[in-house]
């Protein structure tokens, strides 16, 4: 029996700009209908509707009248999208009648969105449903990033982390590393489709510990090995975390001979640089650097120019990039659409006062003759932001300080009596170094023009949650649930960037960064990954008071050719895949 379904109407507003001018979108032949009233549809005229090859059969899903905005920057267009099994068969005016078929009269259809910088990854495990994520329209994780990746794992890493899990969420780690992770999701998905990077962090903690010290020509051989272990087992780049103990200890000769081990695959070097406020300028050129040196791609991770003092600098790191792509650098970068960033409060602390692992930054911050230059740097970097208003916190690991989560240090301090700084102190003490912070220190017109630039993609650099459950707790920055839905409902809709650039950021553009040719975009034979929203109401509505809150305006997300979320409430289905990459003989 066949069904159809109808998601309600709504109108869509006007395509600002056209992302085929700015030289970033991947042009082809279009074909179908006239744009929705309302939509840009370009100038051409329309060409035969577009088949993959193969028998003719009834499609299993055939979504009616939608406003396609295929991912590579062209105005959207009115057409019908075939689906059968995982992938999308036709383009165009259908005349077949396919199995089920949903009309999107009205409504926006893209290619669903693609987080180039997520931190989903173990937590699709504790909730496959990725509650947070697919309501937003992701249907692509890429995790491993700032240099933190699921594996490989020592001894004691695996016992660590497999106890957690077991304890805090009832799940079973049986993997050490980043092929036994994605054989795990083979046989438990989730959801959400997931590839990952290789950390830095992770491989130098494994080889070289958690000391301030060079790595050895031994150790550097042993951390290449592993690099090439991930890519052959799937990882689709190389992630630094420079901000981040143990690998804010590597020089940059160490990053560049690490990155070569990406050489010929096309994946990308991405980095959290080592800095992201006074020494900004400094933190770029190490990035571009190490993309020349070593000869790959580069994606410059969540680009900020952090602290009021700082705002000017966002012009001149754009120049320094555009100024790399057009002397032949393949660079990129990513930006949430969020004026607030998210870390570890001891983030606020030196690198140096960090070095050993939690134990040793605890013991330091306990020693009255180290806590002096601790506090003095600290208290440097505070004012950076602002105040000690502009750190919030977001997490605790137990809930002795449950009381802090949400609240802002500043203010939270004087009702409780205390000294800021020796508040943040405890905290980290008393929960051992496991209290997360968001730091309000951006400029919202340096977003919006991190957001529109054309060699710009779109991240959450979030995790997944979900308003019930074990990943409901803390206060986390509203980003993992909002991300997607704020870039249009707040960026596009106020004229920011035009929608059809907008969709091109999360989808085709990501996708090609880390060689996914058949994802990311609407066209036959491409992975029926599908999201349907109404540019007109689409919203998020976290907020970093009340964070756990699904966005609005979208109705219906397909992954690998299944209804994934239908009138914006969850099927059932987990129809997402381990995304592996093609290791390190076959460029992508």
């Amino acid at each position: 029996m066949k069904r159809r379904t109808f998601i309600r109407t709504g109108s869509l507003i006007g395509a600002v700009g056209a992302a085929g001018a700015l030289g970033v979108g991947l042009t082809r032949n279009r074909a179908g209908r006239k744009g929705a009233p309302g939509v840009a549809s370009g100038t051409g005229t329309a060409a035969p509707t577009r088949t993959a090859t193969g028998p003719a059969a009834a499609p299993d899903l055939v979504l009616r009248r939608a406003t396609v905005f295929d991912g590579t920057g062209a105005p959207g267009l009115e057409l019908d999208v075939a689906i059968t099994g995982d992938r999308i068969t036709e383009v165009g005016t259908i005349a077949a009648t396919g199995v089920e078929e949903i009309d999107l009269a009205g409504m926006a259809l893209a290619p669903g969105f693609i987080d180039i910088h997520s931190h989903a990854d173990l937590s699709l495990l504790v909730n496959p449903n990725a509650e947070s994520r697919i309501r937003q329209g992701v249907t692509l994780e890429i995790v491993g990033q700032d240099g933190n990746s699921v594996g490989p794992m020592s001894d004691a890493g695996f016992r660590a982390t497999r106890d957690r899990y077991r304890d805090m969420y009832g799940v079973d780690i049986d993997f050490r590393d980043l092929g036994g992770f994605l054989d795990r999701l083979d046989r438990a998905p989730a959801t959400v489709n997931l590839a990952t990077m290789i950390g830095h962090g992770t491989i130098r903690g494994l080889v070289v510990g958690a000391e301030d010290r060079p790595a050895t020509e031994d150790e550097l051989r042993r951390m290449r090995a592993l690099i090439r272990e991930a890519l052959d087992q799937g990882a689709v780049g190389f992630s630094s975390g420079l901000e981040y103990t143990p690998g804010s200890f590597a020089d940059v000769n160490e990053l560049v001979e690490l990155a070569g081990e990406l050489r010929g695959t096309g994946y990308p070097y991405a980095s959290h640089m080592r800095n992201e406020d006074d020494r900004l300028f400094a933190a770029v050129e190490e990035t571009l650097h190490v993309g020349w040196m070593a000869g790959v791609p580069v994606q410059v991770s969540h680009l900020k120019a952090q602290g009021e003092r700082n705002w000017w600098k966002a012009k001149a790191v754009l120049r320094s990039i555009e100024e790399a792509r057009a002397a032949g650098l393949d660079v990129h970068f990513d930006r949430y659409p969020y004026t607030a960033y998210a870390t570890g409060l001891s983030n606020l602390f030196p690198a140096w006062a960090r070095a050993g692992g939690s134990g040793a930054f605890v013991r330091r911050l306990e020693d009255p003759a180290e806590l002096p230059a601790i506090e003095r740097f600290t208290r440097a970097k505070v004012a950076g932001l602002g105040s000690w208003d502009a750190v919030q916190i977001s997490s605790t690991r137990t809930d002795r300080n449950a009381y802090a989560r949400g609240r802002r240090l500043g203010e939270l301090a004087v009702e409780r009596g205390e000294e800021p700084f020796a508040l943040a102190v405890r905290l980290i003490v008393e929960e051992q170094n496991n209290v997360g912070m968001i730091g309000f220190g951006m400029s919202e017109e340096n977003t919006a023009e991190f957001l529109a630039h054309p060699l710009g993609m779109v991240c959450s650099d979030g995790g997944s949650y979900a308003p019930y459950g074990a990943l409901s707790g803390g206060s986390p920055h509203p980003r993992g649930y909002g991300t997607f839905p704020r870039l249009i409902g707040q960026y596009v809709r106020s004229g920011t960037l035009s929608l059809e650039l907008a969709v091109h950021k999360v989808t085709a553009l990501p996708a090609r960064k880390v060689g996914l040719t058949d994802r990311g975009v609407i066209e036959p034979g491409a992975f029926a990954d599908l999201v349907a929203f109404d540019p007109s109401t689409i919203a998020d509505r976290a907020t970093f008071e009340d964070p756990h809150q699904y966005p609005v305006g979208i109705p219906l997300v397909v992954v690998n050719g299944q209804v994934t979320l239908r009138d914006g409430e969850q099927t059932g289905a987990r129809a997402g895949r381990a995304i592996r990459g093609r290791g390190r003989t076959t460029a992508p």
